[in-house]
């Protein structure tokens, strides 16, 4: 997976073997902005312009630009797992919520490398 970020928003790009185009998405927010390009060169151009096309774009409407989370999350886990990390935060000194965004901060970072 190749993934581009500007101005703190990120896109996946992939590429499109029919019609020989690379194509992005912003990844992270509802308003749905896409851009493609026939070159590596080109996409990047037109990634930067997409995100710059969107900040302006609010900023005449007056809406402010969506950020790409908040930061909050709420999932359901077997209780098993959840006991578990509570075990394993309160092992290593850490709130249950400081310690899974550790894990989940290092996850992350292994699948983005």
């Amino acid at each position: 997976m190749n993934i581009m970020s500007y101005k703190g928003y990120a896109a996946r790009i992939d590429y499109d073997a029919e019609d020989e185009i690379f194509f992005g998405r912003i990844a992270g927010i509802t308003d749905g902005i896409g851009f493609h390009a026939n070159t590596v060169a080109d996409l990047k151009a037109a990634f930067h312009e997409a995100v710059d096309d969107y900040l302006e774009t609010c900023a005449k409407i007056g809406k402010d630009p969506q950020k790409s989370y908040s930061g909050k999350m709420m999932f359901r886990v077997d209780p098993d797992v959840h006991a578990q990390a509570a075990k394993a935060a309160e092992l290593s000194g850490k709130s249950l919520n400081q310690w899974a965004a550790e894990v989940l901060a290092k996850a992350a970072a292994a699948k983005a490398a």
